[in-house]
């Protein structure tokens, strides 16, 4: 094998776990296997641990099986050590590798070309599915000579049936299975090749010149192909050029094609694909046997593939549904306003849809886009939010679309803009309804044609990104109004989100509240506290006009203040106090009753301790600071005194 000194040769993964590895091959081994510790590694039990060896040795490339448990095969060959040459293709567990040699990358496009079309003027062996000896296990033993070739036959047959029984992967389930087919039948290449029902153009398609190597064209004959689709069964042309017919097809002739044969592989009683095979070797034409053997291994193949099928359409079912039960986002709550938003964006997220979201200030807007970002094929791109309510006009037509250089004063530089920094990301405009309607216009024109102008540029600019905008106002009403433009809003509001405000979904607040204490006591290493029955009543029957942002202010309050282990109602803002009083079921005299009862309690407690706060606590059994937000709220007038109570030097 001749390598360039000046190119180094290299592996690409064609198929299986491995396909898309790109591993150039420096001078001594590197080893592939399962473990991660191998220089190319993938997570594939049908890999072993260190399953081979490629070494190279100037210019001279080895491949060596480390006795792995499923064999290293090159082009469909089981080795135990092989010189590689280029374009050689590696079959190991379910990945395909080619070895490349010289320049140039590997086709990623299937070399597959259906020829002319022409009537068969002389009858071919067809070999109906039914009639196939191999397919019938109890006539083999009594049809078949006992022969060394019915002996290899069959071993060859027990060998694709084992070893494409395991494969997950379709691509290297056809690749390995053409390099067995070599095997078995004398063919120079080879093809398989899938239709849809009625169809006679291939929607997809591998094929292997053995003689050039893989990856050159194989040209295949439309009318063998068809032939085999409509009558269902295997053909055979064991001499073209006897075939008046196919002799003069120009693809045909020019390869010099001596032996044709196509089998059908038929799944759930449909015919799926075939398998197509030629020789240009006249001492190697193919027989009866051949056309046998092959309609054996279309059968094994078709259920191995149909397998495959029936695995990927289950990997991707269980995909589907394991993204809608972990449904990444940072949201709180299982009410059913909650649950409904939720749907929403798992159905919104893999699309490319602008989205609007509304609702009150502080109901968590920002938080939505971010899920719908984290759930799209954009999640691995940027995610740029900004508002829109935060900056002057000019200001923000800067930060949106960024500037050239010496577009205005103090623009000593050029600058990305926000929308070029989302390309192929996601861009969230937050309170969309305060832009002023010059930017308005511009945003309109992004949405429209998908490209912008820099400050002080004339050069438009192509942009991929996805809009999500969010406001706390009536857009329709700003429309009427004339503060917002019709045409923006429409286009906008093609899929619109409403957050519910915290009072439509109370049934949310004590989760909500306890993510908040484990949020803020881990931020601030404390001690996670636990909230009393009377904060939580408290925090249930509170209006939360601020939402879940007035009541994560509220919880933090609470525990910055609370001096004890358990949040208690004295801890939370008044507001909330007074809110939480005036809803109590049991009404005005009772609430009455329970205010004077607590003041009495105070006031004994102070006489008792002689006005000292600390001792009027540790006689409550609440902590001194308690008792002084107690004594506010309550309203109450003290001349207590602060420190401990003096010793009283007369006892003691």
């Amino acid at each position: 094998m001749d390598v360039s000194s000046e190119y180094r040769p290299r592996l690409v993964g064609i198929a299986g776990p491995l396909r898309g590895q790109k591993f150039q091959l420096p001078g001594g081994e590197i080893s592939i296997g399962r473990e991660s510790s191998n220089d190319l590694w993938a997570a594939d039990p049908a890999l072993s641990r260190r399953h081979c060896l490629v070494c190279r040795e100037e210019d001279l490339v080895l491949i060596r099986d480390l006795q792995s448990h499923n064999g290293t095969l090159v082009n469909g060959v089981t080795v135990a050590e092989q010189e590689l040459r280029h374009r050689d293709q590696i079959a190991l567990g379910d990945s395909v590798l080619v070895f490349l040699a010289q320049e140039g990358d590997y086709p990623e496009s299937t070399p597959v070309e259906l020829t002319e079309t022409a009537e068969l003027s002389v009858t071919p062996v067809v070999l109906p599915q039914e009639e196939a000896i191999y397919l019938q296990p109890e006539r083999v033993l009594a049809a078949l000579p006992a022969t060394d070739r019915t002996a290899r036959d069959l071993n060859a047959l027990l060998k694709i049936a084992t070893g494409i029984g395991q494969i997950r992967d379709r691509d290297s389930l056809e690749w390995q299975l053409l390099g067995m087919v070599f095997d078995v039948v004398p063919a120079d290449r080879g093809a398989i090749l899938h239709f849809q029902p009625g169809s006679e153009n291939f929607d997809s398609a591998i094929a292997w010149d053995r003689v050039t190597g893989p990856g050159s064209t194989v040209q295949v004959s439309r009318t063998v192909v068809r032939q085999v689709l409509q009558q269902r069964a295997g053909l055979l042309v064991s001499d073209v050029l006897q075939h008046s017919a196919l002799r003069d097809v120009v693809t045909l002739k020019h390869q010099r094609v001596e032996s044709v044969l196509c089998v059908p592989l038929i799944a759930n009683n449909r015919v799926q694909g075939v398998i197509y095979l030629d020789t240009r070797d006249p001492e190697q034409r193919f027989d009866q046997n051949h056309l046998q053997v092959m309609a054996a291994v279309a059968s094994i193949a078709s259920l191995a593939l149909n397998n495959v099928r029936m695995w990927e359409g289950l990997r991707e079912e269980n995909r589907r549904l394991r993204s809608e039960i972990n449904l990444e986002h940072s949201m709180v709550g299982a009410s059913a306003c909650m649950r409904d938003v939720l749907e929403k964006i798992q159905r919104v997220a893999p699309t490319t849809s602008t989205v609007l979201i509304q609702g009150e200030s502080g109901t968590g807007k920002e938080l939505v886009a971010r899920a719908i970002h984290r759930n799209s094929p954009r999640s691995e791109n940027t995610f740029v939010a900004i508002n829109c309510a935060a900056l002057t006009e000019s200001l923000l037509e800067s930060e949106l679309f960024g500037h050239e250089k010496g577009a205005f004063t103090g623009a000593v530089g050029q600058k990305r803009g926000k929308i070029e920094v989302a390309d192929k990301g996601t861009l969230f405009l937050d309170e969309i309804s305060e832009l002023a309607m010059g930017m308005q216009a511009k945003l309109l024109r992004v949405l429209q044609e998908r490209e912008f102008e820099r400050v002080g540029g004339t050069k438009p600019m192509k942009v991929d990104v996805r809009l999500i905008a969010a406001t706390n106002k009536s857009l329709p009403e700003a429309v009427q109004e004339g503060r917002f433009r019709g045409d923006l809003y429409y286009r906008l509001n093609v899929v619109t989100i409403n957050m519910p405000p915290l009072r439509e979904r109370r049934e949310d607040i004590p989760a909500l509240a306890s993510s908040f204490v484990e949020k803020i006591c881990r931020k601030g290493h404390m001690r996670i506290k636990e909230l009393s029955p009377e904060a939580l009543a408290a925090l249930m029957h509170y209006e939360w006009p601020g939402n879940v942002r007035e009541l994560e202010n509220a919880i933090e309050r609470a525990i910055v203040l609370g001096p004890e282990d358990v949040v208690v109602a004295e801890d939370l803002p008044e507001a909330v106090l007074e809110s939480g009083s005036r809803v109590l079921p049991a009404g005005a005299k009772y609430v009455g009753a329970i205010k004077e009862s607590k003041k009495q309690l105070v006031v004994q407690a102070l006489e008792q301790a002689n006005g000292y706060y600390v001792e009027a606590a540790k006689i409550l059994g609440i902590h001194p600071n308690s008792l002084l937000r107690l004594i506010r709220n309550l309203g109450l007038k003290t001349s207590g005194k602060t420190g401990p109570r003096p010793v009283d030097r007369a006892t003691g």
